[in-house]
């Protein structure tokens, strides 16, 4: 693919890529943007694009990886520089994997807008496991940061319960969380006077902080 190239210019066209893919699939629709459009919008032939990605449904998981991963590292390394380690409680991670949620609302709806089309277009275009290998590769590094720093921790400090299965209490948290946001964030809910989007995400917080602490 980058032949004669070096890995820091390989990285770099990579990037330019999933960049203009991800303002482009944000500003229109996944399904109506082009392979030639992304490719004259980064300023390359079609070719090029093609050898770093052979096809629309492996760039369109690509972009959300990546956009996953920025946003992850992002918050996390926020938290960290605020005094937030590995030291900490097992209740105290764990609010802090509630909250990553609530900051994606608060800073990236674009994202949760985006992410909401991907997993559409996932689904309208049959893609199989194999091609979301990017996508499952992130959601394991989430699942990893999840076991060491709540789960195994809350087996130690009893902070939190862990009567259920950790798969079963990721699973449920992130689902959970995700949908409630990704609705907020393209406007999927009934609204009224008065409404407070962020008081009812904190409310939605406060309630599995409730049923998870000891």
């Amino acid at each position: 693919m980058s032949k004669g190239k070096s890995p820091a210019k390989t990285t770099a066209t990579r990037n330019i890529f999933l960049e203009k893919s991800y303002e482009l699939f944000s500003t229109k629709t996944i399904e109506s943007v082009t392979m030639a459009e992304i490719a004259k919008a980064s300023g390359y032939r079609n070719m090029t694009l093609y050898r770093y990605f052979p096809t629309k449904p492996i760039l369109v998981v690509a972009v959300s990886a990546w956009k996953w991963d920025q946003f992850a590292k992002e918050i996390w390394e926020g938290w960290e520089s605020e005094g937030y380690d590995d030291k900490k409680s097992a209740a105290v991670h764990f609010e802090l994997y509630l909250d990553f949620f609530l900051k994606l609302f608060r800073d990236h709806r674009d994202f949760l807008s985006f992410n909401q089309c991907f997993n559409v277009y996932v689904r309208s275009e049959q893609i199989d496991l194999d091609s979301l290998g990017p996508y499952q590769e992130m959601i394991g590094r989430m699942k990893d940061h999840f076991h060491n720093t709540v789960y195994l921790k809350a087996q130690q400090d009893h902070t939190i319960r862990t009567d259920e299965p950790e798969e079963e209490m990721f699973s449920k948290t992130l689902h959970i969380m995700l949908a409630t946001v990704t609705r907020y964030a393209v406007g999927l809910l009934y609204t009224e006077s008065g409404f407070d989007a962020e008081k009812e995400l904190e409310y939605l917080k406060a309630l599995i902080l409730k049923d998870y602490r000891i």
